[in-house]
Formats: C-alpha cells, sequence, structure tokens
C-alpha cells in the first residue's frame, strides 16, 4: 500500500533521514522501531505531508504523495495520530471528533461515526462534552486515535502511542490498535515498546540514524540478538 523511496528529509543543512525506504503492506501493522533521535517522527511528519522532502518519494497505492498538502494526503487516505496525541484542549470530546472530519461534507455519515467513536472507546462517550485538555492520558489517546478514525483512513500512521501511558492502559491501546487492524485499517506504527509491539505487528523496521538497519518478520526481530539487547531486554545464552 505504502512505499518509501530513498527519502531524504533535512532540518536546515543537517539530514534527518537519509535515504530511507520500506513498504508498509496492505491490511498488516507495520512497526517502526529505534532510538530517540533516529527519525522516526521525522519520517511520519514528512509522510503526512508536514515536512517537505528534498528527495524521494512516498507513494500510496501507487499515487506520489510528495508535495501535496497535508489535507490533499488525509483526502488520499492517510490519517496520523501525533507523538504526545495533540488533542485539541480547549475542545470538548465531540468537537475533538468533528475536527477530524473536518474535509467531509456528508452530515449524516458524520453523525453515525460519532455514534461509532462513541461505540468503540466507550470513555469517551461518557465525556462527550468534557474539555479535552482535562481527560487522562490514556483518554487523550484513545481520543486521537479516534479523531483520526474520523477522516475514514485507508492508512493509519501512529507515533509513539503508548509514550508516557501507565502499563494497564498500554496493553489497552495495543488491543484497540489489533483491532482496528482486524477491522481492515493498515497500521504504520512508530514504537518504543518492542515488547508490546511484537503482539501485535506483522512487520518490523529499525531505524538508526536515519537510516533503516533492520527489516523483517516478529520471529526475525526476536532471533536478533542485537535488537534482543538492545529492546527485549534480554541476551541469548552462549551454547
Amino acid at each position: 500500500m505504502l512505499e518509501v523511496s530513498d527519502l531524504v528529509t533535512a532540518y536546515g543543512n543537517i539530514e534527518a533521514l537519509k535515504g530511507v525506504s520500506l513498504r508498509v503492506e496492505s491490511g498488516r501493522i507495520t512497526c517502526l522501531l529505534g532510538p530517540n533521535g533516529a527519525g522516526k517522527t521525522t519520517l511520519m511528519m514528512t509522510i503526512a505531508g508536514i515536512l517537505h522532502p528534498p528527495r524521494g518519494s512516498i507513494r500510496l497505492a501507487g499515487i506520489d504523495l510528495v508535495g501535496l498538502s497535508p489535507a490533499r494526503i488525509v483526502a488520499h487516505g492517510v490519517a496520523l495520530v501525533p507523538e504526545n496525541r495533540l488533542v485539541f484542549p480547549q475542545m470538548s470530546v465531540r468537537e475533538n471528533l468533528l475536527a477530524g472530519a473536518y474535509q467531509r461534507r456528508d452530515k449524516a455519515d458524520i453523525a453515525a461515526d460519532v455514534e461509532r467513536m462513541y461505540e468503540r472507546f466507550p470513555r469517551l462517550r461518557e465525556r462527550h462534552e468534557q474539555l479535552a485538555g482535562t481527560l487522562s492520558g490514556g483518554e487523550q489517546q484513545m481520543l486521537a486515535v479516534a479523531r483520526a478514525l474520523m477522516s475514514r483512513p485507508r492508512l493509519l500512521l501512529m507515533d509513539e502511542p503508548s509514550l508516557g501511558l501507565a502499563p494497564l492502559v498500554v496493553k489497552e491501546i495495543f488491543d484497540i490498535v489489533a483491532e482496528l487492524n482486524r477491522d481492515g485499517t493498515t497500521i504504520f506504527l512508530v514504537e518504543q515498546n518492542a515488547h508490546m509491539a511484537l503482539q501485535v505487528a506483522h512487520r518490523f523496521f529499525l531505524m538508526e540514524q536515519g537510516r533503516v538497519t533492520f527489516k523483517g518478520t516478529p520471529g526475525q526481530l526476536a532471533e536478533d540478538e542485537v535488537i534482543q539487547r538492545a529492546y527485549l531486554g534480554t541476551r541469548r545464552a552462549a551454547g
């Protein structure tokens, strides 16, 4: 579905992405691992059209997204759940959801989708008139996901959805990720919690210093000794 080829993104003279190439397959959960500063968020923001690469291509089902505005990229079926959630704090839960459908004009279907979000995330229904900035971290993450889903994306980008959340909430968020995928949403996930990602993702990439240094299946990831030490906290016994 999504093909990134030889992508370069820079901040001034500093290249954050140095020729990144990867593929996200339709109907799958693809996870991007990597340390802080590796370029993961830069890649997400570039795919979403917030940053503009001087070189490379980003193709969604054959359509080149490079050079398109974020609004046009959303219209093509890509939605971003940003790092740190970034809900609109002075707007209600309901207003945040409606903001996610800002490009749509089908009012009856928008109302039906709001109801579907409340069914999927019951706590949002309970707080539908509450200001988003007063929600807990986990509730804000649910709202950020629901807001992105209001655009009816084909591809959902999720940047560190477990960041700063308690372990029980992290499990709940990953259960939601798996459920969304079972319902047909293709997900490209940036995550540092490799243990949780291993439970849901179908394919992994590792990014270090702006380059992809590993790609493979969950089994290959778990068997790689360097990744075991760095991300899984384990070391294979000598034998």
